[in-house]
């Protein structure tokens, strides 16, 4: 009888001391997903696939046809006429998870089409709806196309490594941004 009664005052000392330990488990948790969202995107850009990277890159030419705006080389310099003026994310302040943000939304009152489907649909673009934007008397343009999630990031994560903060184009960076010497790279001095 004395060894059950220490067996039940030993497990009931478990019980009580199960909470904290859960606690502890669960705040351990917390703190690695804040580490992981405060480390910056451009840790994450780093560990970013190369493929994924180069696909970012195809979206931005072709699919999404960010280049019609924002310029081959993201620096702003548009390739069509009658597109309106892109920024410069050559020189942006915004990190990857600003870019993904106005990729997905847009820029109401500007050029910067929402490629997200379902943007002002229910309040996930900057808490608004189409009916705000009408009230507001602000028009999103249309997108060429919209994109999925995943081809939202993989533009951005192209975007992190090869434009942003990289400073103006020259031939290095031409060649080293299409992977070869192309006749873009030609307008740059050697």
């Amino acid at each position: 009888m004395r060894i059950s009664g220490l067996l039940g005052r030993h497990q009931l000392r478990e019980r009580q001391h199960r909470p904290f330990r859960r606690r502890s488990v669960v705040r351990s948790a917390r703190a690695s997903v804040l580490l992981a969202l405060f480390s910056g995107s451009l840790a994450w850009a780093q560990a970013a696939d190369p493929s994924d990277i180069a696909e970012g890159g195809r979206l931005f030419r072709q699919k999404a046809n960010c280049q019609s705006c924002h310029g081959w080389a993201g620096d702003g310099r548009k390739m069509d006429s009658q597109m309106p003026d892109g920024a410069n994310l050559r020189e942006t302040k915004l990190d990857r998870q600003d870019l993904v943000m106005v990729i997905k939304c847009g820029r109401p009152g500007t050029g910067m089409p929402a490629f997200d489907r379902f943007a002002y649909s229910d309040g996930r673009c900057y808490g608004l709806k189409q009916a705000d934007l009408r009230t507001s008397g602000q028009r999103m343009p249309d997108p060429p196309s919209t994109l999925q999630v995943r081809e939202v990031e993989a533009i951005a994560d192209f975007l992190v490594v090869k434009v942003v903060k990289q400073g103006p184009m020259d031939h290095a960076k031409c060649i080293e941004f299409w992977g070869s010497e192309v006749e873009a790279c030609g307008e740059f001095p050697k």
